[in-house]
């Protein structure tokens, strides 16, 4: 199973590569123009894919709830106001933590105790963690084709069966 969560996450940082190659291909003023939506502007929705992405790794190392809290706003101060450069540096680098993360596990599938004060304990193992953030973010990227589509552009096809082709 080792394998499998870790093949998730490689789709999750392939889906997202695509979509930041597909915005650079796109007008400047799409990523910070203000639309109508569930988020005001897509740069909204990849700096809240980069924070929640980075707050469940530190959810995944064990971290206290506090100590996530703290991680949250360190991720907010790093990714305010950046460029749509800025924040694909911020997830190749995040994409790194997780990689190194992930390979030094040895067993991606125990099961792990998460605390939340309001949502109590969760038993749960990194591997099913790894699942929501796949699955957070591909939500959020059908938010983004959605936006890109009211801006009269195209989305960028990211569904997991065009990253097996890729992959071969």
């Amino acid at each position: 199973m080792k394998n499998h969560a870790i093949q998730q996450y490689d789709y999750h940082r392939w889906a997202n590569t695509r979509f930041f190659d597909h915005l650079k291909e796109l007008p400047d003023e799409v990523y910070d123009q203000e639309i109508q939506s569930v988020f005001s502007t897509i740069s909204e929705v990849i700096t809240h894919i980069y924070q929640t992405d980075g707050m469940w790794l530190s959810v995944m190392a064990g971290d206290p709830f506090e100590k996530t809290m703290s991680v949250i706003n360190q991720l907010k101060e790093k990714s305010a106001n950046q460029s749509l450069d800025q924040m694909q540096k911020l997830y190749a680098e995040l994409a790194k933590q997780y990689k190194a993360f992930l390979n030094e596990q040895d067993d991606l599938d125990q099961s792990m105790s998460i605390e939340h004060p309001k949502y109590g304990s969760l038993e749960t193992s990194i591997a099913q963690l790894v699942k929501h953030v796949v699955n957070h973010g591909t939500y959020h990227r059908g938010n983004i084709t959605a936006m890109l589509r009211q801006q009269g552009h195209a989305g960028v096809p990211t569904d997991y069966i065009f990253y097996l082709y890729e992959m071969g």
